[in-house]
């Protein structure tokens, strides 16, 4: 198999295919994963007052959400290795859709904490699932740029949900249902129905892709098993061991703060600009915009993090751009200012990502990989819960959003100085020694 190990036309032919066939249905689920999570936001703006809602017990709610989410996390992801992705990601889709669309039904704050909780656990390991079963078919040098071009669905789910959440509220009234209701139950359906598409549609491996000539899954199989046993060999981890290397719960923490500064913004900035004067109906379309941007530059970034293959070095610069553009946007004061610091904080938010999660795969296969991956993304996502926390924390002691967004802004650099004391090479191609040797990583690493 080896003669066609190095042949450029048959690799670029092969992850051409891969990347057709794969991405835009994986795009597709996660753009309908996040909808079903940040458009509370949006029914917010009149739920609130229909089930007596405070702004505490919103940013309660909005955040328990990933507490369910990081219980579950693991054994979900763990389950995904067992069972293959093409079933356990159904039953996600199908189980957090049905929820979902529960959410027309709450009768008060209590009904709606419950519900946000058993959302968070039904949705529990899409997220690591994906990027799991993303390394079953992009070998390492393609990582980077793969899970920016899947994350896009990210901020282009928040920029387009923005306007379609906005479009739905309007049915406010219509059969004597609630806007916010319509939100859930329109937002809702989709998943199930993707759900039972999911059960027919992706393979498991390469091994399994018809849609491939022969000699390209010889190729892809080769090179992903191949790039799989020098990981193992390597980093020989049990489960526990994983569970508990510092590498990666420090990752954890980086995504933690990243998170943090990013779902704080996602989830109160349609009531920033509420509070700066924007009409309700112009809400959605000015909240897009810093997405839509974001959403652009991460293509971008993460093409040019893979051709660098400096991972954390990335991460760390990324970290700083959201920083400098939250700290902005707190001590502004006009419209267009705040929207300009805003958008830069979009663009440092979403360029950490795709370098960041191209991190874990440098050092971690197999099972290994399932457990580590989720474990960061679970720990990650307790910032989903801290972000929206603090700033409705914050809100309700201060006047204004100043002070909140000054917070979040230290949260990105915090996670730009951590990113810097990560170990490893953070590279490409070259998971081993490195890692386990400080000293080579250390000077690998030399910007």
């Amino acid at each position: 198999m080896h003669d066609h190990h190095d042949n450029p036309a048959l690799e670029q032919r092969t992850m051409k295919k891969v990347t057709r066939r794969l991405l835009p249905f994986l795009i597709l689920l996660y753009f309908f994963a996040f909808l079903d999570r940040v458009n509370v936001g949006f029914a917010a703006l009149t739920m609130n007052r229909d089930i007596g809602l405070s702004s505490y017990a919103y940013g309660w709610a909005a955040g328990i959400f990933f507490i369910g989410y990081f219980i579950f996390e693991v054994p979900s992801n763990l389950a995904l290795a067992k069972t293959g992705a093409r079933i356990w990601l159904a039953r996600i889709l199908i189980s957090w859709g049905v929820i979902s669309a529960c959410g027309a039904f709450v009768q008060g704050p209590t009904s709606f904490m419950i519900l946000r909780f058993v959302l968070g656990a039904a949705e529990a390991g899409f997220f690591p699932g994906v990027i799991l079963y993303l390394t079953f078919w992009f070998p390492a040098r393609y990582r980077a740029q793969v899970v920016g071009l899947f994350m896009l669905a990210n901020p282009v789910s928040t920029a387009l949900g923005s306007l379609v959440s906005s479009f739905i509220l309007r049915m406010d009234g219509l059969l004597g249902i609630a806007g916010w209701q319509w939100l859930f139950v329109i937002e809702g359906l989709p998943a199930v129905r993707l759900g039972f598409v999911t059960l027919r549609y992706p393979v498991d491996s390469p091994r399994e892709a018809t849609w491939l000539a022969a000699d390209e899954r010889d190729w892809l199989q080769a090179r992903i098993s191949g790039e799989a046993a020098e990981r193992e060999r390597h980093h020989k981890a049990s489960v526990l061991q994983t569970l508990a290397n510092p590498r990666v719960l420090l990752l954890g923490a980086i995504y933690f703060l990243i998170v943090t500064a990013n779902n704080g913004l996602v989830l109160w900035q349609p009531q920033i600009m509420k509070m700066l004067g924007v009409a309700d109906e112009w809400i959605g379309t000015v909240n897009a915009v810093p997405f839509v941007i974001g959403a652009l530059t991460m293509v971008v970034w993460s093409r040019a993090a893979d051709r660098r293959g400096r991972y954390r070095l990335d991460l760390a610069c990324a970290c700083v751009v959201a920083a400098a553009g939250l700290a902005f946007a707190a001590t502004s004061s006009s419209l267009p200012m705040i929207l300009v610091g805003l958008t830069i904080a979009a663009i440092g938010g979403y360029g950490a990502l795709p370098s960041f999660w191209a991190l874990p795969t440098t050092f971690l296969g197999g099972t290994a990989a399932a457990a580590g991956i989720a474990m960061a993304n679970s720990i990650g996502n307790l910032g989903g819960f801290a972000g929206p926390y603090l700033l409705g924390y914050v809100r309700s002691t201060t006047s204004g959003y100043a002070a909140g967004l000054g917070i979040l802004a230290g949260a990105a650099l915090l996670a730009a100085i951590a990113s810097m004391l990560s170990g490893g090479s953070g590279r490409h191609g070259e998971p081993s020694s490195r890692a386990t040797n400080g000293v080579q990583g250390r000077r690998a690493n030399s910007p």
